[in-house]
């Protein structure tokens, strides 16, 4: 079989792997004095520019379309979602003949908004505090509290090599979203898990809980990845094919016999490998502890890029292959979405450490937006509810990936202070965030305004997006789901305003907490996701109408 490669669609993606693979040379032959400067000058550059690739592309896939229904006396295929019209990478037309990738308008949506979070982390990892250190391990091979780390820390090392392995991790996010068939799927998490796996173990402070974290991330990883494959073995038992596409045509007119029981097996099996990325109970342990174990801009990226990825994934698993065996799928669905939502906003109230609690609230957000996931084709609703699940899920994955990095960001600059004045890490605890509102009135207000998008208030993008998921649940006939989701919602909302009661009504204990300054990078971060997030509030039929334009 001859493949023609369509190179001009998988731009974007080479342009964030090819700056991966420059980084890894930088870091082989430059001297160290040289490497920051050119690493984060190098990151943010091939980001913008991927960024400005697969807008772009979506403008070319656009006037493809069009000239398409214009030219074609056929009607369009009856479920544009599914990534047709479009070209594969191979050069076949999606949807009709298996390909590893694909550029459709899901693909690029998804990989816009894991860009934009992705430049809003990059500039919170590069910036550096007053004390000109960073969040990052000055050597992260030398064994916590050892001569050598201290000597690594004394001499002003940095740990650069962060840059290439996050854009690796970026381009896999990227492939994730493109994914069209199992196998491909999996090398897509693969790519973007390894590198976590590394930069989870890279904080500066408390190394040997970082370390920890990145272990127990590791190893579970390694468990839902085996748990992924089995699920895909047995939907190859079951259709004999490892596309999505091809193994709805097989199960539908392929040969004779019930395999119903394996595929509805092994489509929960990879939608567990799946709902272990989101975070989604009952696997859901390794969350809290990695999202405080690893440093701060690492956990904003991680929480709002990989997200991103593995939901618009279990998507296209849903559209395809679990709409084939939704009884048994939606039933698993059902005790994943209420566990979720429920241990998410439980845990999330007894928190007093900021990042286990937006940890919980990560849960939670999965559980809402699992509603949208489990209503694409769903049997009670239309093709019109299917897109408004996909709308939903893109609106709500883009307002909580830039609340996300930017409050994560202002985590970064809220310091502790011993007695003598010497600033020491973040200051995690809730206590240590009393008084802030006078402190540091601009970090206490955006940080208000990310925890008001987090608990759905109007005028932010988060309100906009839980009430585009909740209508989709509504429309297929999941009320119950939605109900138990709004009651879940306003609970969550008790420890967001928590949070905020302690930055501006409550007098600090001692002056043991200060928000640092810094080279400036995480401010800049801060304003953005501070500006995108009252936007897609405040004016989200902009947005809202170039998603849905997609689909039409």
């Amino acid at each position: 079989m001859n493949f023609h490669i369509e190179w001009v669609a998988v731009i974007p993606l080479l342009i964030v792997l090819g700056a991966g693979v420059v980084g890894t040379l930088v870091e082989a032959f430059v001297p160290h004095r040289f490497r920051r400067p050119i690493q984060i000058a190098g990151s943010l550059i091939s980001l913008a520019a991927a960024l400005v690739a697969v807008v772009w592309r979506w403008t070319e896939l656009q006037a493809a379309n069009i000239q398409a229904q214009a030219l074609s006396s056929s009607p369009l295929p009856a479920h544009p979602l599914a990534g047709m019209p479009g070209t594969g990478f191979e050069g076949v037309p999606t949807g009709i003949q298996s390909v590893g990738l694909v550029e459709d308008n899901i693909s690029l949506i998804g990989q816009a908004i894991i860009l934009t979070s992705a430049l809003l982390a990059f500039l919170v990892m590069a910036d550096r505090s007053e004390t000109r250190e960073g969040a990052f391990a000055a050597s992260a091979a030398t064994r916590p509290g050892s001569p050598d780390e201290r000597e690594m820390t004394k001499a002003g090392r940095q740990q650069t090599e962060i840059f290439p392995l996050a854009m690796f991790a970026t381009g896999g996010m990227m492939a994730f979203t493109s994914a069209y068939d199992l196998l491909t799927l999996f090398i897509s998490l693969e790519v973007l898990s390894l590198p976590l796996y590394v930069l989870a173990a890279t904080s500066r402070r408390k190394r040997l809980l970082s370390q920890e974290a990145a272990l127990k991330y590791f190893i579970l990883g390694a468990f839902s990845s085996a748990i992924f494959l089995m699920g895909a073995a047995l939907i190859y038992g079951a259709t004999g094919s490892l596309s999505l596409v091809g193994a709805v045509i097989r199960f539908r007119f392929g040969p004779g016999g019930d395999f119903t029981a394996l595929l509805a097996v092994g489509a929960i099996m990879v939608l567990i490998g799946l709902l272990f990325k989101v975070g989604a109970v009952p696997f859901h342990s390794w969350t809290p502890d990695v999202y405080q174990g690893a440093p701060t801009p690492i956990t904003g990226f991680m929480a709002a890029g990989t997200k991103a990825a593995a939901f618009l994934a279990m998507a296209r698993v849903f559209f395809w292959t679990a709409s084939l065996v939704h009884d048994s799928v939606n039933v698993f669905m059902w005790i994943v979405i209420i566990a979720t939502i429920v241990v998410g906003t439980v845990m999330g109230l007894i928190q007093t450490d900021i990042k286990r609690l937006l940890a919980y609230s990560s849960i939670a957000h999965a559980g809402f937006i699992l509603i949208a996931i489990n209503a694409i084709n769903h049997p009670n609703g239309s093709e019109a509810t299917t897109q408004l699940a996909f709308t939903s899920i893109m609106f709500y994955l883009l307002a909580y990936g830039v609340a996300t990095v930017g409050a994560f960001g202002i985590v970064t600059l809220v310091r502790e202070k011993d007695a003598n004045g010497n600033i020491l890490g973040e200051a995690t605890k809730l206590s240590s965030w009393a008084g802030l509102g006078k402190r540091s009135p601009l970090l206490a207000a955006a940080m208000s305004l990310f925890l008001l998008s987090f608990a759905g208030i109007p005028l932010t993008g988060g309100f906009i997006g839980k009430f585009r998921v909740f209508q989709a649940g509504v429309g297929t006939g999941q009320t119950v789901l939605v109900v138990i989701a709004v009651l879940a919602s306003a609970a969550t909302a008790v420890f967001y305003f928590r949070l905020i009661q302690l930055m501006y009504f409550r007098e600090p204990e001692g002056e043991t907490t200060v928000a640092v300054e810094s080279e400036g990078m995480s401010i800049v971060a801060i304003i953005m996701a501070t500006i995108l997030t009252v936007a897609l509030g405040v004016l989200p039929g902009p947005v809202l109408d170039f998603i849905n334009g997609s689909f039409v």
